[in-house]
């Protein structure tokens, strides 16, 4: 429903197509969404996986009006916890840890829970249009569940756009080394397809090894204990909120969208 999954020699592009939405993500597109990276993950003809979106915006974070199925008619943190452990946390370092080249394909907006699509890729091609924030310290959060803020941006510029709000630009993201190139827009889709192409002519076991290689480097460094931590951090927030407004995800957010109104 939310999710097209195409491949093109030995090439998966996963993209969202939710753009009346702008990709906001409900739990059933994150779902479907992991339900593709498994898909593409375990075909063995499948070399190199690209994530896209179709529309204007890459995503615009998580659907904050999306109340999940299970949901009990008074949400607590520990209802909290568990659902965000899953969908957020866990399907975030799962796709991280796909032995295979990934590659996120980023244009318009990309916020806050977008960054948990685009972070665990190997590799991000951004549109010159590209824009990428996370806001939700105006929720009383200080960030998002997948805390790669450190090791995308470097300190200071992490604590920049957590305690301003501010998006930074694709050029901006190029400088710190959190995308890999900047593009003109109308070139996104021909120039990440190049270079998946290209990535998907070197062996796939030597593909593995080398991403293992720098994973485990990141970890040996304390990524994995640091994302884990975090998450605790995290739901913090949400406990703050639960004590004020007695529903810590749909909280108000009239102050985060004054910084992002574009449609």
């Amino acid at each position: 429903m939310y999710i097209d999954y195409r491949t093109e020699g030995r090439v998966a592009t996963i993209t969202l197509n939710r753009p009346e939405a702008a990709n906001a993500q409900n739990m059933a597109l994150l779902d479907e969404l992991d339900a593709a990276w498994t898909r593409a993950a375990t075909d063995d003809e499948v070399v190199v996986i690209v994530l896209a979106a179709a529309g204007k915006h890459f995503s615009a974070g998580h659907d904050l009006k999306d109340r999940p199925a299970d949901a009990p008619e008074k949400i607590t943190l520990d209802f909290v916890y568990a659902a965000e452990s899953r969908r957020y946390l866990e399907y975030s370092l799962r796709w991280r840890n796909i032995p295979k080249p990934t590659i996120a394909a980023v244009q318009g907006r990309c916020i806050a829970g977008a960054l948990l699509l685009c972070w665990p890729c190997d590799l991000i091609i951004a549109a010159d249009n590209a824009r990428f924030s996370d806001p939700v310290v105006l929720m009383g959060i200080g960030g998002v569940e997948y805390h790669g803020h450190t090791w995308e941006l470097g300190p200071r510029k992490a604590k920049e756009i957590l305690f301003t709000g501010r998006s930074i630009t694709a050029e901006e993201a190029l400088h710190t080394g959190m995308v890999n190139r900047v593009v003109p827009l109308n070139s996104l889709a021909t120039e990440t397809a190049e270079l998946a192409a290209q990535i998907a002519r070197m062996p796939p076991f030597g593909l593995r090894q080398a991403k293992r290689a720098v994973n485990q480097t990141l970890d040996i460094q304390g990524f994995y204990a640091a994302i884990q931590s975090v998450f605790d951090t995290h739901q913090t927030g949400h406990g703050n909120a639960l004590s004020h407004t007695g529903y810590p995800i749909l909280t108000d957010m009239s102050s985060v969208k004054s910084h992002h109104s574009e449609k």
